[in-house]
């Protein structure tokens, strides 16, 4: 794509008109609308969020992150960004202060979340990238980014099975999975 189409691309992003309803994220100059979240994928990201104190981190859901050098602007389930830290306004988050993005994985999220996704994150150095994964039952945790463009990826990667905690030892938490359920009646799928 030239610099020309992903500048068009960004100000087509940028004033679309999107339904109640629709999540829209711009990854990689792909503009990627879908449906709002199950139930289950929001009490996930309550139960997250919940385990952060507000007084220490803003726990920005729906906050699109600024990533220029991958023409892309994901919105990830959740941003963690230290308190006094970052943006006060607007609708882009720098990504030198976020400190984890998550992403709970829906039946359509599968290949944006595990791959696209993953080294879109990687390419913009957000350090810890947690996926969690109500198909499967489990939370990916990966960090220590490295790489560029598409090839980007994180050098550690680590599997927690729903009800097992998940050591966040860069943010000195551990985080408590035992609340997190999983989605009914859908088709496991063979990821990481």
């Amino acid at each position: 794509m030239t610099a020309v189409d992903e500048r068009r691309m960004m100000k087509l992003f940028e004033d679309l008109d999107v339904p109640e309803g629709v999540k829209v994220e711009l990854l990689r100059g792909n503009i990627v609308m879908m449906a709002g979240p199950d139930v289950v994928h929001n009490d996930i990201v309550e139960a997250v969020v919940d385990q952060f104190p507000r007084k220490k981190w803003r726990r920005l859901q729906t906050q699109d992150v600024a990533l220029p050098q991958e023409s892309s602007e994901p919105q990830p389930d959740l941003v963690l960004v230290e308190r006094g830290t970052g943006a006060e306004s607007g609708r882009l988050m720098p990504p030198e202060v976020i400190r984890m993005v998550v992403e709970v994985v829906s039946k359509t999220s599968v290949d944006h979340d595990y791959v696209i996704k993953r080294s879109i994150y990687a390419a913009g150095k957000l350090p810890i990238y947690l996926i969690i994964d109500p198909i499967v039952a489990h939370c990916v945790l990966l960090a220590e980014p490295t790489g560029v463009g598409e090839s980007a990826d994180y050098r550690s990667q680590s599997i927690y099975k729903f009800g097992d905690p998940v050591p966040l030892d860069q943010l000195d938490a551990v985080l408590d999975t035992s609340e997190f359920r999983t989605l009914a009646d859908v088709k496991r799928h063979r990821r990481p």
